[in-house]
């Protein structure tokens, strides 16, 4: 019998994170299907850990990436429609003890376009600060 890792998600309009929490993972299994499926398998000290969970909506699975770090495995996931969602899986009620909420990575829906205006002016005072002429900046 296989246990699960903790999985930590945080979402975008555009995007889920998922993070794994499995450091010294061996064998590393991830599979990620279009209509939303997404599992995960790896070894670790002789145990087995597994994640199999059916999210919210659909995804774009070919500009979807992941890395296989030391300490964990994370998952950028592109939705296949860009909006929020309401929760990660497709299943109403709790969520499963595993799954928490990836609180650095968090960021509410209305804070989104905030986040991303003040991303644009730091890159552009960062841009006036290396160059005089703001065209180049553009």
């Amino acid at each position: 019998m296989s246990r699960h890792p903790i999985v930590k998600w945080a979402q975008r309009s555009d995007k889920i994170y998922l993070t794994v929490e499995l450091p010294d993972a061996k064998d590393v299994n991830l599979k990620l299907e279009p209509e939303g499926k997404f599992y995960f398998s790896a070894n670790k000290d002789g145990v087995s850990y597994e994640v199999d969970l059916e999210l919210f909506n659909k995804v774009i699975t070919k500009e979807s990436k992941f890395n296989i770090g030391m300490r964990s495995i994370g998952y950028v996931i592109k939705k296949a429609e860009k909006k929020w969602w309401s929760r990660l899986l497709k299943e109403e009620g709790k969520p499963p003890a595993f799954l928490k909420v990836d609180w650095d990575k968090w960021i509410d829906e209305e804070d989104e376009n905030e986040k991303a205006k003040d991303d644009m002016d730091l890159s552009l005072l960062k841009c006036f600060k290396q160059r005089s002429d703001i065209n180049e900046c553009k």
